[in-house]
């Protein structure tokens, strides 16, 4: 059995391989949260420079973010969330959502978000995009395509 999980094709393992590490993700929060500038990931993040030039080429290399020269300082550049990275933002919301309710203090979560469309507070819920249903793990299956990695 641990041979074979070893084995499987797995696109969580393959996201992890990018994403698994805790600066990934809090560079891309800052980048959700309109961050563009190396100098204010790093102030932002308390990050050391040879971590956060690391993590960010490797987000650029995975074309998560764009890095561009920055229209107002030829010297400088900016990094913008492409398409792909943008699509990372439900992973982000079920992180925070996952933390808000269960390793929250008294005081409650530390940032509430709000959904400009309808004005309401935000509360994201993983739902079936044919029935609309929310996802429950115990009515989910599943059928493996590739049984093993193709080397």
């Amino acid at each position: 059995m641990k041979e074979e999980a070893a084995t499987r094709i797995c696109s969580v393992a393959n996201a992890i391989d990018i994403l698994g590490d805790r600066w990934c993700f809090l560079i891309l929060r800052e980048a959700f949260f309109g961050v563009r500038r190396y100098d204010a990931f790093l102030g932002n993040l308390g990050i050391a420079t040879n971590i956060l030039s690391n993590r960010l080429k490797k987000l650029v290399e995975n074309r998560i973010l764009d890095r561009i020269k920055d229209p107002g300082d030829a010297r400088r550049f900016i990094y913008r969330l492409t398409e792909k990275g943008l699509d990372i933002y439900p992973i982000v919301l079920s992180l925070m959502n996952w933390g808000d309710k269960w390793l929250a203090d008294e005081n409650g979560p530390p940032l509430v978000l709000h959904h400009n469309r309808c004005g309401h507070h935000l509360e994201p819920v993983m739902s079936c995009a044919h029935c609309g249903e929310k996802v429950d793990p115990k009515e989910v299956s599943y059928q493996e395509v590739y049984k093993e990695k193709v080397k």
